[in-house]
């Protein structure tokens, strides 16, 4: 965050007044907000902080760009682990190629 010091998403549940936090403005309709409003007064909180907690989740989970370089960086290193014992020198004689017997 550019504003103050940054937060600690493992603790962000437990904002003081002493941190530096962003304040935001959510514009959504009556009817969203008022269901909103229960679901925080069964959970016996706010709706800032139903808001605050899913905004903390996203914001841990990444981006769409980072699972997909992680996935690729998994894949290629699984994919030079296979190959170890690959050579190009190895090659196959005509015959093993197309030996069928050898594939049952």
């Amino acid at each position: 965050m550019s504003r103050g010091t940054r937060l600690d998403l493992a603790n962000a549940g437990f904002c003081r007044y002493c941190d530096i936090v962003a304040n935001i403005t959510v514009s959504v309709p009556d009817d969203v907000y008022d269901a909103a409003r229960l679901r925080a007064a069964e959970a016996r909180t706010s709706v800032s902080a139903l808001v605050r907690d899913y905004l903390i989740r996203v914001a841990a989970q990444g981006s769409e760009f980072e699972r997909l370089s992680a996935l690729q960086t998994t894949t290629l290193t699984q994919i030079r682990e296979r190959r170890a014992g690959y050579s190009a020198a190895k090659r196959l004689t005509r015959d093993e190629v197309h030996d069928r017997d050898s594939l049952r």
